[in-house]
């Protein structure tokens, strides 16, 4: 059994519950949980950072909260699957009252009212997996306003911790664009022609990983992103996306793709265009599916960075930590992992 480390010390904010706050120096203490079922089940924390907040909280403890979690995306991918059945586990692993559980469906005007209507419904903390970086701030808003503490995982969105909401639970997205250039080097001897597969338009997780990797790039002049374009997180938007490219850029030899399911996608449209994925066209991948690491064995994929999308323990510890008192920082940083021919059989019982 994979033993891992989280945070006890996380981020809180004064959300307009009439708190009292001092800041003071960020600090954080780690203690050792146990993964499950093989598993890697809970991230390992890398930093947690900002300023931190003592705040007076509401007589409550978890056995007695009303915890809403407002998902941005349908399950329909292994990532968002997993991220769902991780806070769902954990709540009921917990003890929470009642988990009240909504889903945006890739709308953010739906994320908006699903928010509100927990609000409603007189949820005592809301944990939100937010679809896109701007636009949120009515919810928010709402939030503070009826004082209801909000947790970002995931996904940043504009705002203030310590004001808008608690704390951002994640990956830092920008570092992971900046890895996927430097390990794409490394697999194309420095010279190579890229093609881009963006996430969905707007997303904190799309501009970052994007931003990251044109900054990494930088670092080599023969490589050269010669097209860039969404597919918006879908495998079949992948598979189309890259079919489109193949045919405007034919001497595409390398693929930087912002999540596995359009990796598995470009994949599917090279070997049909009668390429040799991971050999004749290096391809880079982001997440950490159990089909994306497959595909390290078999040759297809050359490397995938991890995004770990099981939050439960970590975000379900946060509320605790803040229905406790205790001082928290304004962001923590997820440990990510990276999976190449080296590790990847090694690892597969842990991806998702």
């Amino acid at each position: 059994m994979r033993r891992t480390r989280i945070a006890s010390l996380l981020v809180a904010a004064v959300v307009g519950l009439a708190l009292i706050v001092a800041c003071s120096p960020p600090g954080a203490k780690s203690g050792q949980s146990a993964g499950g079922g093989g598993k890697k089940a809970q991230q390992d924390v890398a930093q947690a950072s900002g300023d931190v907040c003592k705040v007076n909280p509401p007589d409550l403890t978890l056995k007695d909260a009303v915890v809403g979690f407002s998902q941005s995306e349908k399950e329909v991918n292994p990532f968002r699957i997993a991220e769902t059945e991780s806070i769902r586990s954990e709540a009921k692993k917990r003890g929470v009252k009642k988990l009240v559980y909504t889903n945006a469906n890739s709308q953010a005007s739906k994320q908006i009212s699903d928010i509100r209507d927990m609000i409603a419904q007189d949820v005592d903390a809301i944990i939100v997996a937010p679809l896109l970086e701007e636009g949120l701030d009515p919810a928010l808003n709402a939030a503070k306003q009826a004082k209801v503490p909000v947790f970002l995982i995931d996904r940043e969105t504009a705002g203030k911790p310590c004001e808008d909401y608690i704390t951002f639970m994640g990956s830092d997205f920008y570092k992971q664009g900046e890895r996927a250039a430097e390990e794409l080097a490394g697999f194309t001897n420095e010279e190579a022609q890229v093609a881009v597969l963006e996430g969905t338009p707007g997303a904190s997780v799309t501009i970052d990983r994007t931003e990251g990797f044109e900054k990494g790039l930088k670092e080599y002049p023969d490589m050269e992103i010669v097209a860039s374009q969404t597919g918006e997180f879908l495998r079949t938007k992948g598979q189309t996306v890259m079919e489109q490219l193949i045919q405007s850029n034919p001497d595409i030899d390398a693929v930087y793709a912002e999540n596995d399911e359009m990796a598995l996608g470009a994949i599917q449209a090279l070997k049909d265009a009668g390429k040799d994925p991971g050999t004749d066209v290096k391809v880079i991948s982001i997440d950490g599916t159990r089909q994306a690491v497959q595909a390290i064995i078999t040759g297809d994929i050359n490397a995938v960075i991890e995004t770990n999308p099981r939050f439960g323990p970590l975000a379900f510890d946060t509320i605790d930590e803040f229905l406790a008192g205790k001082p928290i920082p304004q962001k923590i940083i997820v440990q990510d992992d990276i999976y190449t021919k080296k590790n990847a059989q090694e690892s597969l019982d842990e991806t998702y």
